[in-house]
């Protein structure tokens, strides 16, 4: 078992403290499940989509063998199978609307369907849901040419490749919260299925912690720069909210957590957790929503309030993404499956089953976290309630420089109340809750109690 140190401060309440170091312990049954994420198997998954062609959205949904109704039948059969080793913990099925023509990238009525597999929370007071997502359509150079040959492999082959693995792996474990796999249709065509079901999300009231959205994760090797890397994956995260602004800025402006949003500090979340877990692999923060005026499907999930991230190889090849597969001046070109890395998805993959792991055996998170401004002080109050389920060990509270990407310290304490000598003036906090089996909630960042 890998053992990672950190030096932590033990603290009450009062600001007498004392420094020790603590062992931070990977938790043998996510390491054990994180080993269990197969290069091999992954490559099957991505063979078995390739096997259809197309999945464009468009593309005739009641051909055999072709398009995407056929290929979500087949993702959607192996999500089955996987239920079937879960002892009805997990169901799969299919969840469609009828979208009409739109004028745009919709020129048909199309019936768009997302594949679904649900793994039950077993402590039914726990609402908590986790989403780790994929789109399964592909495209080519034309975004409306439904009928060439789009193999799709890395975009997003990658992204349901790892949707499927984490669902073959966790199906046979139980976890206090609800983990949902989904391979979204529609993506290619303005974000459609992931827009359908987070609205859909919304009104019926799920109670979303984290989206983890995979898109194009698989390959290593960018063109024209033509580096060559599989140590590093990118987590693209929100900085303003994209979900009522204006209500929010005057808060967020007079505290100064333009960083601190939900989604940044699931980033960060991603971030600690992965790099725990997976070896030779660095997760790069980026400070974007998405990639540079492009999207994704985590955006509709967070333009509704949700916390929701993208994960996405460090250095894409634009040789191989949106191209009509061809040869041209002695050039292959085209999403096809020899281009990927399937050690490197293997990592990234690994990544999004730790962070699902973790979050969904952890404690909910903590209640009313307030930093108290009563007073003019050069220490911090911090005091909360106990989360709403799960079994607590304690809280961590966290400490980082306003200046500082991630968390540079944590204090744990057993009580709901811990003061610091450090101002607030200068660090930004947050809490943790840590439950008896050591693993950490999602992260609350205070807002201003009197």
């Amino acid at each position: 078992m890998k053992k990672i140190f950190i030096t932590t401060l033990l603290i009450g309440s009062t600001l007498s403290s004392a420094f020790t170091q603590v062992i931070v312990q990977r938790h043998n049954t996510i390491e054990t499940m994180v080993q269990h994420v197969h290069s091999d198997s992954l490559k099957a998954h991505i063979n078995g989509m390739v096997q259809f062609t197309t999945r464009h959205t468009l593309s005739d949904a009641s051909e055999t063998g072709k398009g995407i109704g056929a290929a979500r039948l087949w993702v959607l059969q192996q999500m089955q199978r996987y239920a079937q080793q879960s002892n009805g913990r997990m169901t799969a099925f299919l969840d469609t609307v009828t979208l009409p023509a739109d004028g745009k990238r919709v020129d048909q009525p199309t019936l768009l369907g997302n594949v679904m597999a649900v793994l039950k929370g077993s402590d039914p007071t726990d609402k908590r849901v986790f989403i780790i997502s994929g789109h399964l359509d592909s495209r080519v150079t034309d975004i409306m040419n439904r009928t060439s040959f789009a193999p799709g492999a890395n975009d997003d082959g990658s992204g349901v490749a790892a949707v499927m693995e984490c669902a073959r792996i966790m199906s046979k474990q139980s976890f206090p919260a609800t983990i949902i796999f989904v391979a979204v249709s529609g993506e290619e065509q303005s974000l459609l299925g992931s827009g359908y079901l987070a609205e859909k999300a919304k009104k019926e009231g799920w109670q979303i912690e984290a989206v983890l959205n995979n898109d194009i994760m698989g390959s290593n090797h960018s063109n024209e720069t033509l580096i060559i890397d599989n140590t590093k994956l990118r987590v693209f995260s929100e900085g303003l909210p994209a979900f009522e602004t204006e209500k929010q800025a005057a808060q967020i402006r007079m505290l100064g957590n333009e960083n601190d949003g939900k989604s940044r500090q699931l980033a960060r979340y991603v971030k600690e957790i992965g790099e725990r877990y997976v070896d030779q692999l660095e997760v790069k923060l980026i400070y974007r929503n998405d990639r540079f005026l492009r999207g994704g499907d985590h955006t509709p999930f967070v333009q509704r309030g949700f916390a929701a991230v993208r994960l996405t190889e460090m250095n894409e090849n634009f040789d191989h993404q949106h191209q009509d597969v061809r040869v041209e001046n002695g050039k292959q070109y085209g999403d096809l499956p020899e281009f990927m890395d399937f050690e490197y998805l293997r990592k990234n993959t690994a990544v999004n089953l730790a962070v699902l792991a973790n979050a969904a055996m952890a404690p909910s998170a903590p209640v009313d976290v307030k930093i108290d401004v009563k007073n003019l002080t050069n220490s911090t109050l911090l005091y909360w309630k106990q989360p709403s389920s799960g079994k607590v060990k304690g809280y961590y509270v966290l400490v980082r420089e306003t200046t500082d990407a991630t968390w540079q310290k944590k204090f744990f304490t057993t009580a709901t109340t811990l003061r610091l000598p450090y101002s607030k003036d200068n660090y930004f906090f947050a809490v943790q809750a840590v439950g008896e089996n050591n693993c950490e909630s999602l992260i609350v960042t205070p807002s201003v109690g009197r």
